[in-house]
C-alpha cells in the first residue's frame, strides 16, 4: 500500500484527476464557492468553475499487474495556497506527488512544486491538457517552472483513467529510484505508517 498526493493549483483537476481513476466511489469535500471567498480565489481563467476541495479528496486504485502489484490510496489536496499547512499534515507517509499543472494558469503551480522541493518529497508533474487551452510540449513546461531534468513531466488528460494511472505509475517508479538512491522518504510499508 502507498500514499500518494495529488497536488496542484486551484482548478488544476485534481478532484477530478481523483475520480477518474478510483476505484471506490471517492470521498470529496467539496463545497460550493461563495462570494464571501471572491477576493480570495481569483476564478480568472475558470469562470464555469463552482466549487472547491475545502479538505482533501481521497480515492484508492489497485494495480495488480503493475511489475509489482500495488495498492495506492489517493489524496487530493486543496490547491489554495492558504491551505499548505494542511498538505504538510497530507504528506506524513506519502512516497510521492503528483503536481497537476493546468498550464492556463501556471503561475498557481510554483507553490505546490516549491512545497514538495522543500521537504524533499519526490514528485512528478502531469500538465493536465485542457479543452481549447494551448498544448505546450512537456520540456517548455518544465523550463518555465524550472525544474531539473530528473523530475518526470508528463502530459495528461485529468479525465481520462488510462492517463491518471499512467501518471501514478510514473510517480511510483521515480520514487523508487530516488528512495533506492538514498534521497526523498523511504516508502512506508503499511497504512498506519503513511
Amino acid at each position: 500500500m502507498l500514499k500518494i498526493l495529488i497536488a496542484g493549483g486551484f482548478g488544476a483537476g485534481k478532484t477530478t484527476a481523483v475520480g477518474a481513476v478510483s476505484e471506490i466511489t471517492p470521498l470529496s469535500t467539496e463545497e460550493y464557492l461563495t462570494e464571501a471567498g471572491a477576493d480570495v480565489d481569483s476564478l480568472a481563467g475558470l469562470e464555469a468553475k463552482r466549487t472547491t476541495t475545502v479538505a482533501f479528496d481521497f480515492g484508492r486504485l489497485s494495480l495488480p499487474d503493475a511489475p509489482f502489484p500495488l495498492e495506492l490510496f489517493l489524496f487530493g489536496t486543496p490547491g489554495q495556497d492558504r491551505f499548505v499547512d494542511l498538505w504538510y499534515e497530507l504528506a506524513r507517509g506519502a512516497v510521492g506527488a503528483v503536481v497537476l499543472v493546468d498550464t492556463r494558469r501556471l503561475e498557481s503551480s510554483f507553490t505546490p512544486v516549491s512545497f514538495f522541493e522543500d521537504i524533499g518529497l519526490p514528485f512528478v508533474v502531469a500538465v493536465n491538457h485542457f479543452d481549447g487551452a494551448h498544448r505546450y510540449h512537456p520540456e517548455q513546461v518544465r523550463t518555465a517552472l524550472e525544474l531539473p531534468a530528473s523530475v518526470p513531466v508528463i502530459a495528461c488528460d485529468a479525465r481520462d483513467r488510462n492517463h491518471v494511472a499512467g501518471v501514478l505509475l510514473t510517480l511510483v517508479g521515480h520514487a523508487e529510484t530516488r528512495t533506492s538512491a538514498g534521497r526523498g522518504y523511504p516508502a512506508p510499508t503499511t497504512l498506519q505508517e503513511a
